[in-house]
């Protein structure tokens, strides 16, 4: 792999060169169509002249369509290595465990809101690597690892769509860079997390994602339930920005089931996929706009709500967004609250989701002159630092260490 400032000049190099390939293949599959089609239409009883142009009728706000990499070719040139699949595979192992309750220690998402650089991303990672060292009898710490980044209304959609932070949208290289920067965190014994908000972005990353957590706004997209069904990695729904817990609910019912479903290929082909449905679905306490719901009287209701449902009683709480009221420095409080909770007795808490970076915070991203950012902190949702991330896992793993004892 390349040094972490090499990452981006990197994957530039290496999607430019796949765009090539791909483009010659889509003049392959149109040469291919336009030598059997006939055939099968005369076959058919289909005349050629019976199709109209579509003309004002079809594309009529599309302003381009270029060809993309697909997750094949992706896969190809940033294969996944033996260091790589050991840290995926024992760790979702590990997280599936806790989420059972095969193990009694505490799974710990945490990491910036969303990278945008590859550089601190990778420092950040290697914090986490010493963590996962210290806390390992007691914790199952993920990193964050989040490149799409869902909006309420318009703005920077993410490291995968604008990798470059200026408006490029140079998707192939963003797609590239996402792989490569994953495939480097989980060589480094650090397992990734991810929020997958596109059908097709999840092929991509294939084999390196540990946890997937669905966001808060796309909880009661039917489409995200089945996708999920499918993946190999543990799965959670967040509750919805209004706050109900029962469409989590719904969504952690639908993602257990078998689905077929209209999806694609690593070739990046329609292809109709088929599902076992994923057992390790679970609800992610997040709050909401009338503020938090991560206390006990909120963990037994929910706890009563998926009960109800005949679903396991186990959740996971996200310290930030409306649990802190989006201030980074309330996810001090959540945490110790949760701790607590923990260290009284309370087993229904699986895991816990920290928004943490290299400098506590966070800075508005100006796509015209993206490198006055400050290093290491946050373009999105506010984080707290290292020094503060250090104390929070360990009284996480203070609690559970009490709560076995107890």
């Amino acid at each position: 792999m390349p040094a972490p400032a090499e990452l981006l000049p990197t994957a530039t190099r290496i999607a430019e060169a796949l765009l090539e390939v791909q483009q010659r293949v889509n003049d392959r599959v149109d040469a291919t169509h336009a030598e059997l089609l006939p055939a099968v239409q005369a076959a058919l009883g289909i005349a050629p002249s019976d199709a109209v142009d579509p003309g004002d009728l079809v594309d009529q706000r599309i302003t381009g369509a270029s060809a993309v990499v697909t997750p094949a070719a992706v896969a190809a040139l940033v294969p996944l290595t033996a260091a790589s699949a050991a840290t995926t595979r024992a760790a979702r192992r590990a997280v599936g465990d806790v989420v059972r309750g095969a193990d009694d220690r505490l799974a710990v998402i945490a990491g910036p809101c969303s990278v945008h650089d590859p550089v601190a991303a990778l420092e950040y990672a290697a914090f986490l690597a010493r963590m996962r060292e210290r806390h390992a009898a007691d914790l199952e710490i993920v990193m964050r690892t989040y490149t799409e980044k869902p909006r309420t209304e318009v703005d920077w959609k993410g490291f995968a769509y604008d990798p470059f932070l200026d408006g490029s949208s140079r998707i192939s290289v963003g797609l590239v860079a996402t792989r490569m920067l994953m495939a480097e965190i989980t060589a480094l014994g650090v397992p990734v997390a991810a929020e997958p908000l596109n059908a097709l972005t999840p092929q991509y990353v294939d084999g390196l994602v540990t946890y997937n957590g669905v966001g808060a706004r796309n909880v009661t997209d039917q489409t995200a339930r089945e996708r999920v069904s499918g993946f190999s990695s543990v799965v959670g729904f967040k509750n919805s920005p209004e706050g109900s817990i029962d469409v989590a609910v719904s969504a952690v019912i639908s993602a257990r089931s078998p689905h077929d479903f209209l999806g694609v290929d690593r070739h990046g082909v329609s292809a109709q996929l088929g599902t076992t449905g994923n057992h390790t679905g679970h609800v992610i306490l997040r709050g909401d706009a009338d503020g938090p719901n991560y206390s006990p009287a909120h963990v037994a209701d929910t706890k009563r709500r998926l009960a109800a449902r005949g679903l396991p009683e186990v959740l996971v709480v996200d310290a930030s967004h409306g649990n802190s009221g989006k201030d980074h420095v309330r996810q001090v409080q959540v945490v110790r609250d949760l701790a607590g909770q923990v260290a009284g007795g309370e087993r229904g808490i699986r895991g816990v989701m920290v928004e943490s970076n290299l400098v506590a915070g966070r800075q508005d991203l100006d796509r015209t002159d993206p490198g006055s950012l400050t290093y290491g902190q946050s373009v999105t949702d506010a984080c707290v630092d290292l020094p503060t991330t250090e104390e929070l896992l360990a009284e996480l793993a203070d609690a559970v260490r009490t709560r076995r004892a107890g």
